[in-house]
């Protein structure tokens, strides 16, 4: 630990439009749209809406490009809505905001129509030397990883984002990545390109398995595959979670397995940012210094609040409220 303090949240800025459907229609068929919320998404955007939602006084800076339009400036103004400063978002005078949308069935999954506008655009450029020495920051998160176009081009054995994290590393951040559980042809490539730099690996069980080309059954393939990523060079610990449990493991060869409770179907409002919601909770407890239990305990509390609401932060509550134990 040093006297550093704060987190920068870095990667996909997105508008997402989340349309409340009944069911999911049939080919050529039409379903109507019982509401819609307008909110921001991403790995970035949401992991940082769920700090700020914690009100703990944690230092929170947004690093990322937006285009020169509606969406843009939706985009920052909901980050200045949060308290946060936005002299280190890019906007892309050229490039549209990236946007997506959600259609989102109450109690089941959802399904994403993505348009990745200035995201596709970041490039190793936004972060020229000196970026990180602007802040005092102990933590830097990137996200997601596999869907930020230029950063997640391979070229000579790295990519331009496992660039982005070495600088972080040797600024004295300590670095964190999350993934999104999409297709991409070089999906086990990129992964594996910044796995050097990468402090802390967050992702979910399908992301896992396609990096490391496994399949999930049980706890066991969940141990495999994490200790699968720390051979590729994570330096610290490998957190795979799924909706009904989440399993940290450490480079030290030590694993903690936690098993998830349920949410009540009828509580569920959407899906959406749930595991960005459990990638704030592990962010916290890690810039914290909290053991791994600790931090996997408040990481699914943070989750099961997000269900609740149709935006990937909406329902989540303050942190003394959440978890009145650690006012």
């Amino acid at each position: 630990m040093t006297d550093r303090s704060g987190i920068i949240c870095a990667g996909n800025w997105i508008v997402d439009l989340v349309h409340d459907i009944a069911h999911w229609p049939d080919e050529s068929d039409l379903v109507r749209i019982g509401a819609q919320t307008r909110g921001i998404g991403g790995g970035a955007a949401n992991v940082i809406a769920a700090l700020a939602k914690f009100e703990a006084g944690l230092p929170l800076w947004p690093m990322g490009a937006v285009g020169d339009d509606d969406y843009g400036a939706f985009i920052l103004d909901e980050c200045r809505s949060l308290g946060l400063p936005v002299t280190q978002m890019v906007v892309k005078a050229q490039t549209p905001t990236a946007h997506t949308h959600v259609m989102s069935v109450a109690g089941q999954s959802r399904t994403f129509f993505y348009q990745g506008g200035a995201n596709d655009v970041l490039s190793v450029g936004d972060f020229p030397a000196g970026t990180f020495a602007q802040t005092n920051a102990r933590v830097f998160y990137l996200g997601y990883l596999t869907l930020l176009g230029e950063l997640d081009r391979i070229e000579d054995g790295m990519t331009e984002a496992a660039r982005v994290l070495e600088r972080a590393q040797k600024a004295g951040l300590i670095t964190a990545v999350d993934l999104v559980s999409g297709v991409h042809p070089d999906f086990a490539r990129i992964v594996a390109a910044a796995a050097p730099f990468i402090d802390y690996l967050v992702l979910n069980e399908v992301e896992a398995a396609r990096a490391t080309g496994d399949a999930v059954t049980d706890r066991e393939s969940l141990s495999r595959m994490g200790r699968a990523l720390i051979r590729q060079g994570v330096c610290h610990a490998v957190i795979i979670h799924s909706a009904t449990a989440v399993i940290w493991v450490a480079a030290d060869g030590t694993e903690t397995f936690v098993e998830i409770a349920p949410v009540p179907a009828d509580e569920i409002a959407s899906h959406l940012g749930a595991g960005d919601a459990f990638c704030a909770g592990l962010l916290y407890a890690i810039h914290a210094g909290w053991s791994p239990q600790g931090a996997l305990d408040l990481a699914a509390d943070v989750a099961a609040s997000s269900l609740r609401g149709m935006t990937a932060s909406s329902a989540i509550p303050a942190l003394r409220v959440l978890r009145p134990d650690l006012a």
